[in-house]
């Protein structure tokens, strides 16, 4: 089965998409600003009360660009090690999502090191910052040197489906050496597609929904997706 990750913003969004089956979950704050890095209470509970899904915990300080300031990174290393620090009763797989871009608008590879080298073994993915770095080819083999897990990716669109020829192309670019995950407009509708045009083996998306108010996540969506999705890939739940 191709690996479904979604995308969610707290506990109950969390158990609401494992139990619709989500391999696996990104934990996030502040979606309206793109994600931002959750409280440690946040993280701490879905570890306890989740049973099977893997985790990644988003860890960006702020909303806006993704340049990152020498506080900003100190923000970053104390979420890291606090996170990596946390009881894990279920042996979840749990990582981090993190991202960091200079000026010019290429990876700063110099904090995207400390921050990778800071979670040891925990696995890392860089975030769509990615979309925004000219050179996505060049920098594919820069993050397969600094040892990240992933990299998740519109392939610089506006949606996967848009950027389908260049996910593909990265793909291929890193072969076993880096995990591609597709991620932007993804949806039940056309998830086979966004699949069949990039090769990817992994996607990511939210499955939003109002209820009492405010966003939740769409059980029903997921479970349409991971049905969708399934092909006879074996999960990486890593």
């Amino acid at each position: 089965m191709t690996t479904v990750e979604i995308c969610v913003s707290d506990v109950p969004t969390a158990l609401v998409a494992e139990a619709a089956g989500a391999h696996r979950l990104e934990l996030c704050a502040d979606l309206g600003q793109g994600g931002t890095t959750p409280s440690l209470g946040t993280v701490e509970v879905a570890l306890r009360t989740l049973r099977r899904a893997a985790v990644r915990v988003m860890v960006r300080p702020r909303g806006g660009d993704f340049r990152v300031s020498e506080v900003e990174e100190q923000v970053m290393l104390a979420d890291i090690a606090a996170i990596r620090g946390l009881p894990n009763p279920h042996g979840l797989a749990v990582g981090v999502v993190v991202g960091a871009l200079t000026a010019a608008g290429g990876l700063d590879l110099a904090v995207l090191r400390r921050l990778i080298e800071a979670a040891g073994p925990l696995p890392v993915t860089v975030h769509k910052a990615f979309d925004e770095v000219g050179d996505q080819l060049r920098a594919i083999e820069e993050l397969v040197d600094l040892g990240a897990d992933a990299v998740l990716t519109s392939g610089g669109a506006p949606t996967a489906l848009a950027g389908a020829p260049r996910i593909a192309a990265l793909r291929q670019r890193a072969g076993d050496r880096l995990r591609v995950i597709a991620g932007g407009g993804i949806r039940s509708h056309n998830v086979r597609q966004v699949l069949a045009e990039t090769g990817a083996r992994e996607v990511h998306l939210r499955a939003p929904v109002r209820r009492d108010g405010r966003e939740a996540t769409d059980g029903t969506e997921v479970r349409r997706v991971v049905d969708a999705a399934r092909d006879r890939t074996p999960v990486e739940d890593r």
